[in-house]
């Protein structure tokens, strides 16, 4: 059974959080790299999904989308997985007007707060999903579309059991690839060592992938990434903080235009 993303009407003062951002099969349990912890919806939240989900808000279909008509021009596009409650893509979209945005997260609070706060700066050029992230990327974009990928502060799994649900495996790295423009770049960032080294496992060893910074290297925080509250006051706490900067590159003897 799919989950078409229908968003129902509020009730009676309180939010109803939105459909199951994932395709529900029957008879199938599937590891992922998050586990639904919404918290409280609030109303505007829930006001935020009735009344500005047409206007920003892209429902999941399962099939190849038409992001020039979405979003009514050709422009480069970038893409931020887990955006949590929205700071950097509320960032990107106010200092960088001349690419399209697409956010992805499956919180619902989150996704309602950002509603809000790009209604309030008029970032039409900004596009979100409520949905798992795999999903989208194999069903809906493009392979060599995107200009860029984002992936800040991805959930750690911190204890070693949990590690096989961490978002940046090697499956999920080839995903990246085959979806980023032939000049695209990727950019991660952690504030945990062991995430970073796991990041750096992985992606090193990517067919199609370039660190910037040489192997297993970071980069200082870039422009383009605010600093979030909680990450300084965790560099406060003597926390670190490892940017992760790919460049896709072409693979040796591809011809011009594969």
């Amino acid at each position: 059974m799919t989950d078409s993303g229908s968003r129902d009407k509020p009730g009676s003062g309180e939010g109803k959080v939105p459909p199951k951002p994932f395709t529900i099969e029957e008879g199938r349990r599937q590891v992922r790299s998050f586990v639904l912890r919404q918290g409280r919806f609030t109303p505007a939240q829930q006001r935020a999904f009735d009344e500005l989900w047409p206007r920003f808000g892209i429902d999941y279909q399962g099939a190849p989308r038409d992001y020039d008509a979405i979003f009514g021009r050709q422009a480069r596009r970038v893409l931020e997985i887990g955006f949590g409650n929205g700071e950097a893509l509320r960032y990107a979209a106010q200092h960088d007007r001349e690419r399209d945005l697409i956010g992805i997260e499956v919180h619902a609070p989150g996704v309602g707060r950002l509603l809000n706060a790009l209604a309030e700066d008029a970032s039409d050029h900004v596009r979100l999903y409520h949905h798992d992230a795999v999903e989208v990327l194999n069903q809906e974009i493009a392979d060599g579309s995107l200009d860029e990928i984002r992936i800040y502060f991805p959930d750690p799994w911190h204890k070693k059991r949990h590690n096989k649900r961490r978002l940046v495996q090697p499956a999920f790295a080839q995903l990246l690839v085959r979806k980023l423009a032939a000049d695209g770049r990727l950019h991660l960032a952690t504030d945990w060592q062991d995430y970073a080294e796991q990041m750096w496992d992985v992606l090193d060893a990517t067919t199609g992938l370039a660190n910037r910074a040489g192997p297993r290297g970071s980069v200082p925080r870039p422009d383009w990434r605010p600093q979030t509250h909680f990450e300084t006051r965790g560099q406060k706490l003597g926390h670190g903080v490892w940017d992760l900067l790919y460049d896709r590159v072409r693979e040796s003897g591809m011809e011009n235009g594969e």
